[in-house]
């Protein structure tokens, strides 16, 4: 029997590939502040500890914090809020902003608020570690989470105005 080698293992022509130990290979372990703490500062990135406990700084201006959050603080959120607050007329092409956004993309979950008379825009990317994360696992959850967030924070900053710019349907003066 010839061909791919995929197509021999499905019709049973060859035996399947054994998984060889990698000596990048860790136990998974328990998330806790002071581990997600300790990755960042590896990483040489700036934070602190705000007054509910939790690790947050500032990335291309936005607030991020790194949330444990379930029972035994087995979810690791990476949450962001947007720089920009938008007025609350702007809810309807934020909604579609953010409606794109979702659709076309995995990560990160998308969503605004009404926050003190404006709109907050906020991503999130989490992961439930409940059997434990390996330094990899936590590694690629916080770039993914940094990343995608910042990345759409300056997509969308290209698509929704600014409180200065005049509405599209205004003749400029």
């Amino acid at each position: 029997m010839s061909g791919p080698g995929w197509l021999l293992r499905v019709l049973g022509g060859l035996p399947k590939p054994t998984k060889r130990p990698s000596p990048d290979d860790e136990p998974p372990r328990p998330l806790s502040r002071d581990r997600v703490g300790d990755y960042l500062l590896s990483r040489g990135y700036r934070f602190v500890v705000d007054d509910d406990g939790d690790l947050t700084g500032t990335w291309d201006g936005s607030r991020f914090w790194f949330l444990l959050l379930g029972e035994q603080n087995e979810i690791l959120q990476v949450r962001g809020r947007w720089h920009r607050s938008l007025p609350l007329e702007q809810r309807a092409a934020v909604g579609l902003a953010v409606n794109d956004w979702n659709r076309e993309r995995i990560w990160p979950k998308a969503y605004v608020r009404e926050e003190e008379g404006v709109l907050a825009l906020y991503s999130e990317v989490s992961s439930d570690f409940e059997p434990g994360a390996t330094d990899l696992q936590l590694a690629q959850l916080v770039a993914c989470g940094l990343g995608t967030g910042v990345q759409m924070f300056t997509a969308l900053d290209g698509l929704l105005p600014r409180d200065d710019t005049p509405p599209a349907d205004l003749p400029d003066n």
